[in-house]
């Protein structure tokens, strides 16, 4: 093959994201698994993941917080895929604008080993704007190789707001030869943000129809000896998922029980709440759960709600109507793409417990079937992603063969 021409498939990618799950952290980033997963399994594509860590200090295994990051193995094989866990220095808050360099400085000594060594790179594939996306811009212009950017959420529609970081991210999406958003809205910010149009592609998250799929809810709820309507909470514990709201919203309901499943760092604060409200003995907080357990757990739910101030494409939503729940969530980026006909669930454009208990209120009185939700769901399989992937890094490579050849 001429250097002048595009590499044939199976493209050889290297995957840069922080966002990745490991033995210790599971659960972490796997958004970002299901979707490389569904790309490698097409053969078109082998790759190798390089995710970066904070580094620990000696003893921070005895931290509860830090212990999941001091667990993290240095390498690990996941669905056959290879994952290296580097470190990379971080201070917490004063770290912020160095970040990406930080990462850099750890990613460049792995990646020209790897080349050295005769492995072959057809791709930069990186996940989350900031800071990975603009370290791996840094790798891009070092090792000159073409790179592809994946918008997730906060990356544009929080980071980007800060001065220095919107600095780093304007020049790696210039960089970048194919960016892609998760929805319609973080395309949007990359307009905004300068990127050249042509280069945008909104390929939004799947579903493990498979998976999450509609069991008995009878026979789920009586193993958990659950009665009367079931309000379903899933994800971070932190405050701007909102389950705090949806905790207010559950004074306002007499009768309902509310799972949450996940952890953080409101645990504590979301356990007083409910206390102080008085409906503690209806809240059961079930903590972190695998990814693969959670179908039943959708399952036994009447509805899923999501309170979040901000989104790019919330999994659990589809993960729920796959499931036959629908969802009430708050109306917030990319979430209004997600919850789009009746059948899905409501939307609520006012953050606040009343109105999330208003709209509760009215799905528990006219709930959707869970056959029409299900169906709903099953637009949103994982196929149409892997062949936009796929689309984009033809066209990204055969446009950098072709700028190599006119540079010849």
């Amino acid at each position: 093959m001429s250097v002048a021409e595009p590499p044939a498939p199976p493209w050889r990618t290297l995957v840069v994201s922080g966002l990745y799950p490991s033995v210790a952290r599971p659960s972490f980033g796997v958004f970002v698994e299901n979707r490389l997963r569904r790309l490698v399994a097409s053969g078109m594509v082998v790759s190798r993941i390089l995710a970066p860590l904070p580094w620990c200090p000696p003893g921070a295994s005895r931290r509860p917080a830090w212990r999941p990051l001091a667990e993290t193995p240095a390498f690990e094989s996941r669905h056959g895929i290879p994952v290296d866990y580097p470190r990379y220095l971080h201070l917490p808050r004063l770290g912020v604008p160095l970040q990406p360099w930080a990462v850099y400085r750890a990613l460049a000594p792995r990646v020209a080993r790897h080349l050295a060594e005769g492995g072959r790179v057809d791709l930069l594939d990186a996940h989350y704007v900031y800071p990975d996306g603009v370290a791996a811009a840094l790798l891009a212009r070092r090792f000159d190789l073409p790179l592809v950017i994946t918008a997730r959420g906060s990356d544009l529609n929080l980071i980007a707001r800060d001065p220095l970081p919107r600095r780093w991210i304007r020049w790696a999406i210039g960089r970048a030869q194919g960016l892609v958003a998760v929805c319609a809205a973080l395309a949007r910010v990359f307009e905004e943000l300068g990127a050249d149009p042509a280069r945008i592609r909104v390929l939004r998250n799947g579903v493990d129809l498979e998976l999450f799929r509609p069991l008995d809810r009878r026979r789920l709820r009586e193993a958990m000896g659950l009665d009367g309507p079931v309000l379903l909470s899933v994800g971070q514990l932190v405050e701007r998922k909102g389950v705090h709201l949806v905790i207010d919203a559950l004074a306002e309901l007499p009768g309902c029980t509310l799972l949450v499943v996940g952890d953080g760092p409101e645990r504590t604060a979301l356990g007083r709440r409910a206390e102080r409200l008085g409906v503690d003995s209806r809240v059961r907080f079930l903590g972190e759960i695998p990814h693969e357990q959670l179908p039943p757990i959708y399952n036994l739910a009447d509805l899923l709600v999501l309170a979040s101030s901000r989104e790019g494409w919330a999994n659990v939503l589809l993960e729920a109507m796959a499931c036959g729940t629908p969802v009430v969530a708050t109306a917030v980026w990319g979430t209004p793409e997600v919850v789009a006909a009746p059948e899905a669930g409501r939307l609520v454009a006012d953050r606040s417990a009343p109105a999330l208990a208003a709209a509760i209120r009215a799905l528990l009185a006219r709930p959707p079937s869970r056959a029409a939700t299900r169906a709903y769901a099953e637009r949103f399989g994982w196929e149409a992603t892997t062949a936009g992937q796929i689309d984009l890094f033809a066209n990204v490579l055969a446009e950098w063969a072709a700028r190599r050849r006119a540079g010849s």
